[in-house]
């Protein structure tokens, strides 16, 4: 592996020549002259040219080797054809690094690939470190470099590098408007010589890098990339094309690098905790964040905003993403309200309104008042807050977001990032960067579920009897399920139905059977029954004290080979019912592979439910497996619809499962909630 020390003749170079400089605006050998000037470089500059004597000021040298002390770096602007002998040239004069610009090489074909060979054993030979060829060049702000174009100056902490030039340039034309600035931007080009994995190992050392911002399509090396991503210590962010088959063929083409499976690369960064964006917008969002921003020591979080309707977006995000968004105490909401106004809100969020317009200062004191009980504050600037800048601390966990705000919000979000305080345009966005500080948090053990509407309000549960009753009157084929209150009495209703049973708790207070042992399947002996019926009774006492125990319910055994699928509705109370469907089973809040449809609807919305389920394969038949009967399964919706259409008392139907055979469909387990 090379070293890296010598990299620094790329990135902060004494001194720099420039091989087809021009005194033509508007030619490349132009405006990376003009660039190299204006940026301010402190070394001399070597324009080279046999045609000229002088260009922007500067004397001009005929070639590399006539220069008054060997260059650490050549820049090289002069047609591919040329470039390896200019190289060649570099090394016998002594320079020790290479910027390629022109384009013209392994990824203009055949000819271009042994060119770009020639060149890479010429610079290996003469141990010449070079940046691409066919790239854009580097910028380097810190060191008053820009072999690049456009010229930016400003200084930051984000490095930039990337397999596009294009694409970097518009990550660091961003950060320059952000008056954020970059520690770098390197443009990779072909990568003869100089790589990802350089650049990560690099920048990993350098002062001025508080994050590594990667665009790639291909990687070069491997086993060297793994082997940087896994020394490196600061965060690096990652933005990987080419994840579809034609998206990797299009990228190969590019990089002349195997794009690689978009599998095996998620897989790589979770292993290395890599930060992982999926546009543009995200690469440049999470390294802003994690440069700029202190690592909050928790996810209790308070918005504070002068606009209710941004705020309800934030927190819809923020919930979405596992961040916690809890009421303040009560003794904190009577130390907001005693400087609030009673039309501000002082819960989650704390609403200030138009207060905050004609007096700013009022985030601050919220900030500072909830600082003991939240770990994060967003705080929304909704409307042209002057001196919102001032509101915010550099270095704390203050997530800050200004929208609406016109040109008093371009004033003081440039004013917050001269201050190194990252600012967001959008509540999406700013949230979605602040989730990375938890990204490889290891998630909770317990899943959260949806509370179900009967836990949470007045309805009624529907008994089995009469349930089973209702669904069969339209033609809803569910199981009989009599109600036993002995365990002798569900003897006798098991050897009435047939044996295996199944026994099913009883208790309008345990909506959810299974997760209290409430069931017990397969029963096939007088014995079973009764072991059961005890077992059942004993495990739900516990689990549920104080449960209202009817007895348990026996039902037949369903047969084998059906796909368990739930059936549901919901009424809202502005659209009224709507069908869900999905796959079922205990794992349904688990896997939530579910879809909904407004009700009534047409066959063609209940089969388009279907497809959009991500677990529609199973229906349709895979692996060898016959379909199963998607016409008898739109029937029952069909019935369901009706049934609601007929019985507006009712608020909810949970029909799970239901199992779907290659013919017909049987309803093994339901419940009915009314108003």
């Amino acid at each position: 592996m090379k070293s890296l020390s010598n990299l620094d003749a790329i990135f902060s170079p004494r001194s720099v020549a420039l091989i087809g400089a021009s005194g033509t605006p508007g030619k490349l050998g132009y405006d990376v002259l003009y660039n190299l000037i204006h940026a301010g470089f402190e070394g001399p500059i070597y324009p080279i040219n046999p045609k000229a004597d002088e260009l922007l000021g500067l004397k001009v040298y005929k070639d590399i080797g006539s220069t008054p002390t060997p260059a650490d770096l050549a820049v090289v602007l002069i047609p591919a054809r040329m470039v390896p002998g200019a190289i060649q040239q570099c090394g016998e004069a002594g320079v020790k690094a290479a910027i390629v610009v022109t384009g013209g090489f392994a990824e203009a074909g055949e000819d271009g690939e042994k060119l770009q060979e020639e060149l890479a054993r010429i610079a290996e030979h003469y141990g010449i470190r070079v940046i691409g060829p066919n790239c854009q060049g580097v910028n380097s702000p810190h060191h008053n470099l820009c072999a690049s174009w456009p010229l930016l100056t400003t200084e930051g902490g984000m490095a930039f590098i990337a397999q596009s030039g294009t694409v970097g340039a518009a990550l660091m034309d961003w950060a320059s408007e952000d008056q954020l600035g970059v520690s770098v931007f390197v443009s990779l080009g072909n990568r003869a010589d100089v790589d990802e994995s350089d650049c990560i190992r690099y920048f990993n050392d350098d002062p001025n890098t508080k994050v590594i911002a990667l665009y790639m399509e291909g990687v070069k090396r491997p086993a060297v990339f793994l082997e940087s991503l896994s020394k490196a210590t600061k965060p690096v962010v990652i933005l990987k094309a080419g994840r579809t088959a034609w998206g990797r063929k299009a990228a190969e083409s590019h990089t002349k690098s195997m794009a690689g499976s978009d599998a095996i690369y998620e897989a790589i960064f979770k292993r290395y905790k890599v930060y992982r964006a999926e546009n543009l917008e995200e690469l440049y969002d999470f390294a802003k964040v994690l440069a700029y921003m202190k690592k909050p020591s928790g996810k209790r979080l308070l918005t504070i905003s002068s606009s209710g309707g941004i705020a309800i977006l934030s927190i819809d995000v923020a919930e979405e993403l596992g961040f916690e968004v809890p009421v303040p105490s009560e003794l904190l909401q009577g130390r907001l309200r005693a400087f609030l106004s009673d039309h501000c809100g002082v819960s989650n969020p704390v609403d200030l309104t138009g207060d905050a317009i004609t007096d700013p200062t009022l985030y601050a004191r919220v900030i500072q008042e909830a600082r003991s009980e939240f770990d994060i504050m967003v705080v929304l600037f909704g409307d042209p807050i002057h001196g919102a800048s001032d509101m915010v601390t550099p270095g704390e966990s203050e997530l800050v977001i200004f929208c609406g705000g016109a040109d008093v919000e371009r004033e003081e979000t440039a004013l917050m990032h001269k201050k190194g305080i990252p600012a967001f345009p959008t509540p999406e966005r700013g949230i979605r960067a602040l989730y990375q500080f938890f990204r490889f948090d290891e998630p909770d053990a317990h899943v959260k579920e949806e509370p179900h509407a009967a836990e949470v309000t007045a309805l009624q549960l529907m008994p089995a009897s009469e349930s089973v009753a209702m669904l069969k009157d339209y033609d809803i084929p569910a199981f009989d399920a009599p109600l036993a209150a002995s365990s002798d009495e569900a003897v006798v209703l098991a050897n009435d139905l047939g044996m295996p049973v199944v026994l099913k708790i009883a208790s309008a207070d345990v909506p959810h059977k299974t997760d209290v042992g409430g069931v017990q399947l397969n029963l096939t002996t007088d014995d079973d029954v009764r072991s059961a019926y005890e077992e059942i009774m004993s495990a739900v006492k516990a689990q549920v004290p104080g449960a209202a125990i009817d007895g348990v319910t026996v039902s037949p055994m369903a047969g084998p080979g059906g796909l368990e699928v739930i059936l549901g509705v919901t009424t809202d109370p502005q659209y009224g019912p709507s069908l869900m469907f999905g796959l079922g089973g205990i794992f349904t809040e688990i896997y939530k592979d579910v879809q909904f449809c407004l009700l009534p609807a047409e066959e063609k919305e209940y089969l388009q439910m279907m497809r959009d389920i991500t677990g529609y394969p199973l229906l349709a038949g895979v692996r060898g497996q016959s379909p199963k009967d998607k016409k008898t399964l739109v029937a029952l919706m069909t019935a369901v619809s009706r049934l609601v259409t007929d019985h507006p008392e009712i608020d909810q139907i949970d029909l799970n499962p239901v199992l779907v055979y290659e013919q017909g469909v049987a309803v093994v387990d339901y419940r009915i909630y009314t108003r």
